[in-house]
């Protein structure tokens, strides 16, 4: 138990970045839009997702939706930039493999506190555990990264008509989304360098005259 305290660390860190990879994937505000135009979008703000777009209007412009109008995308739109396409996959990759690392590590710790010594179904866990940590996080930074230079470069995307969004915003920033995903990655990975640095005890053999 006590060579292993950083693991337990890498659990508990590795599961509140595991929860913040899940919650950066339900926020809408990835990168948000300011637009000049506020006949329908009537804050001149839009939200841009990984899922969907929202904004407010105080116009009817779809049914349902009387204050904040949001429009899905869909897998066949060919109009969504790569770097939406990769953020849909990819936090999908990282939301399976960081739920793998937290079962690995849970049956590791549950053999060290249940005084389980066979090194085989400890050390064998930690390091695939972490193996699963540092690869979630990996699979977060990436879009992470490469929507946020979106953001700092001003990209557009072209929306049909029927999204009532402009292509191009006069500015851009980066919404929520975007720092709740930088701490994930600097969570899962510091969990899977705490895993990876696993050592199992090596004790003496008695010596026998």
């Amino acid at each position: 138990v006590s060579t292993s305290h950083l693991q337990l660390a890498a659990f508990a860190l590795g599961t509140i970045g595991w929860i913040l990879c899940t919650v950066s994937m339900g926020i809408v505000e990835w990168r948000v839009w300011h637009v000049d135009n506020t006949t329908i979008i009537s804050s001149g703000v839009a939200w841009v997702g990984i899922w969907k777009v929202c904004f407010i209007s105080y116009l009817h412009v779809s049914p349902g939706y009387r204050e904040q109008f949001c429009h899905k995308f869909s897998s066949y739109d060919s109009f969504i930039p790569h770097e939406i396409y990769a953020a849909q996959g990819l936090l999908l990759i990282a939301m399976f493999t960081g739920l793998l690392g937290l079962v690995a590590t849970i049956f590791a710790l549950r053999n060290v506190y249940m005084g389980i010594t066979h090194k085989t179904v400890i050390a064998p866990f930690f390091l695939v555990g972490g193996f699963f940590y540092v690869f979630a996080g990996l699979c977060v930074l990436i879009p992470v990264s490469w929507n946020f230079y979106s953001v700092t470069h001003n990209q557009s995307i072209d929306f049909p008509p029927s999204y009532y969004m402009p292509s191009s915003p006069a500015a851009q920033e980066a919404g929520a989304a975007i720092p709740v995903g930088i701490v994930a990655v600097i969570l899962l990975l510091l969990s899977g360098i705490f895993s990876l640095s696993y050592r199992f005890p090596i004790t003496a053999k008695p010596i026998t005259k």
